[in-house]
């Protein structure tokens, strides 16, 4: 079965990052169209508000999921609900419980508090669940949650995930789940690339875009997230 290549378009990057990061829905819509085109088999984004920062809120949600739709029909499509975008747990689910519908599926970090209500709500409302694990202890809580996912991302962030490297880091997470999950295994930054080639030779899905990466696997400049989806397929 081919691996899974997902791009990820955003994430809290801004333009002083990168002069490619996609912000509106418009912009969103045509990077991951060129994502697509690539080889990307899904996208995630964060939506924006008219002040470009991030947010859950319906009426900015909405713009970003109907243009990448109608953009990309079928490709299935991500959001983030990360807690830093509304911090005040109660708050969040008052803001998710107003969506009249949604993405394909929705990322939640397991290792924030609230992280199962924020799963089960989001069920109710009919979209996926991509359960995001940082570290071994939020896999050992995502183990003890239970509940139907489209798939796990191992995610390896310097500064928050143990471990040395990334690839050390990203085993000690894998090493606390069963088996029978749909992964995908990701680094970012400095540990974008080499937990990338790792993945890709233990056959884990992938992850490529301007919220892990903002060079080439050489540190070589690159144009965004198209080019990043296609270098993910070379490296």
């Amino acid at each position: 079965m081919k691996q899974l290549l997902k791009a990820c378009l955003n994430g809290d990057r801004t333009r002083a990052n990168h002069p490619g990061v996609p912000i509106a829905p418009d912009e969103l819509a045509e990077a991951a169209f060129a994502a697509q085109a690539a080889g990307a088999g899904a996208v995630r984004f964060h939506p924006r508000g008219a002040d470009g920062r991030e947010s859950l809120l319906w009426s900015d949600v909405e713009p970003a999921v109907a243009a990448v739709r109608a953009r990309c029909p079928g490709l299935p499509l991500g959001v983030a609900t990360r807690e830093e975008i509304v911090p005040e747990l109660a708050a969040r689910l008052g803001v998710l419980r107003e969506w009249a519908a949604g993405p394909d599926f929705a990322s939640v970090n397991f290792h924030e508090d609230g992280a199962e209500q924020v799963a089960d709500l989001l069920l109710e409302r009919g979209i996926g669940i991509e359960a995001g694990l940082f570290t071994p202890d939020a896999a050992r809580k995502f183990v003890s949650w239970s509940g139907p996912v489209v798939r796990v991302l191992i995610e390896a962030l310097p500064g928050i995930s143990p471990g040395a490297t990334g690839i050390e880091a990203a085993r000690a997470t894998l090493a606390e789940l069963p088996d029978g999950f749909d992964l995908v295994v990701h680094g970012e930054n400095e540990w974008a690339w080499p937990v990338l080639r790792w993945a890709r030779a233990q056959g884990y899905g992938l992850r490529a875009g301007l919220e892990d990466m903002l060079t080439g696997p050489t540190g070589e400049p690159i144009t965004g997230n198209a080019e990043l989806v296609t270098l993910a397929q070379q490296s």
